[in-house]
């Protein structure tokens, strides 16, 4: 018999990162398959939100003070109370040493606590996830290799994490000419330009500047061999202001554009002709996974679980190593169309076969019902 789960998802904020979007994604899915779901943001002014309008959010604008830590935790647990859950699923570093400590003095029949990434921050995280990690029964990451940075760096133990990978919504990720027009006319793009697309946070760990130097290569190959590039980026954050000089001292003003914040991405993604990740490292990397569902080439760094996603659907590079990504970006290039549409199929074909979003939200709820007490 089908049991309808009341589940609570925990989360650091609601921005634009992919973790969030995962969250989103994840929630709407789950209340699809006829559960209830809490999203409570630590954070305030969430921006990514859940399609499903019977998906509830309750925001704490938590204030990095201690009396705002207290004030939260009092709060969460207020809302824990009225909304009683079968499970709390928590998710990011903040969230899952948040949520352990609200388990001290809050029932939870079952906590899950769920990391985004290979890297989750320096020395005292790690002790802080070691020493908390009594108070979780289940540890998750989105790839084999983050789990495996976990278990290297002592935050668990090798039996205590799981992989459990990002699942995708094909249906909003897919092709549409009509959008790959429209994005492309608002770049005054001509059909046979070549558009890169890169999209993440202006932060280090996306590490645009060894982007940007491998455009420097591709740029004057193009100019050799005759043809029109353009990168687009969308993204914002911090670094914003350094990047933009930086494009401007290698020269790249007029081959490079910054986007800012845009909440269609899957319609730049089908106006795109490759999707560049640069980044130094990742968990999963979801939109790596979202170009080759909208038949988008991809050209990624190899960090956390991206070649794990991406599989045969593009080129895997070094990371921090702009020479090979050039060369990548080069080759993604300079082959036929009709090559493309093959590497692509198979990526395409290898998400859908894998990470459909109703195929992860399914495992779970496998989870979940597996550790009721």
């Amino acid at each position: 018999m089908k049991i309808k789960n009341r589940i609570c998802l925990i989360t650091t904020g609601l921005g634009m990162g992919g973790a969030e979007r995962q969250i989103c994604d994840l929630s709407d899915e789950l209340c699809d398959l006829d559960n209830d779901v809490l999203i409570i943001s630590l954070t305030g002014n969430s921006i990514v939100k859940p399609r499903n309008t019977k998906v509830e959010i309750a925001e704490l604008n938590m204030k990095k003070t201690p009396v705002g830590l207290i004030t939260a935790l009092c709060e969460c647990r207020r809302i824990l109370k009225r909304f009683n859950p079968d499970v709390v699923h928590s998710h990011m570093i903040h969230a899952n040493i948040f949520t352990r400590i609200l388990r001290i003095f809050t029932k939870m029949p079952i906590l899950v606590c769920t990391a985004h990434n290979t890297n989750e921050g320096g020395k005292w995280r790690v002790l802080a996830y070691r020493y908390t990690n009594f108070l979780a029964d289940i540890n998750t990451n989105v790839s084999d290799e983050a789990v495996e940075a976990f278990l290297n760096a002592g935050a668990v133990k090798s039996d205590q994490m799981i992989t459990v990978g990002n699942g995708f919504d094909d249906k909003r990720f897919s092709f549409s000419e009509q959008a790959r027009m429209e994005k492309r006319q608002r770049l005054n793009l001509s059909d046979d330009t070549f558009l890169y697309l890169a999209v993440g946070r202006l932060e280090e760990q996306k590490d645009y500047p060894n982007m940007l130097n491998a455009m420097l290569v591709v740029v004057k190959e193009a100019i050799n061999s005759g043809k029109k590039i353009k990168l687009a980026i969308i993204g914002q954050s911090y670094l914003e202001l350094q990047l933009k000089q930086l494009t401007k001292d290698l020269g790249l003003d007029d081959y490079i554009t910054f986007l800012g914040l845009q909440r269609d991405v899957e319609c730049w993604l089908s106006a795109a002709d490759c999707f560049v990740l640069s980044s130094e490292y990742e968990g999963f990397c979801l939109v790596t996974a979202e170009a080759l569902l909208t038949e988008c080439l991809v050209v990624a760094t190899d960090c956390g679980g991206v070649k794990e996603g991406v599989g045969d659907g593009g080129f895997i590079v070094p990371p921090k190593n702009s020479a090979a990504l050039a060369q990548a970006m080069i080759n993604a290039m300079s082959i036929s169309k009709q090559e493309r549409e093959v590497i692509v199929k198979k990526g395409r074909d290898r998400i859908i076969q894998f990470y459909s979003i109703r195929a992860i939200a399914n495992k779970w709820l496998e989870i979940y019902q597996g550790h009721y007490k």
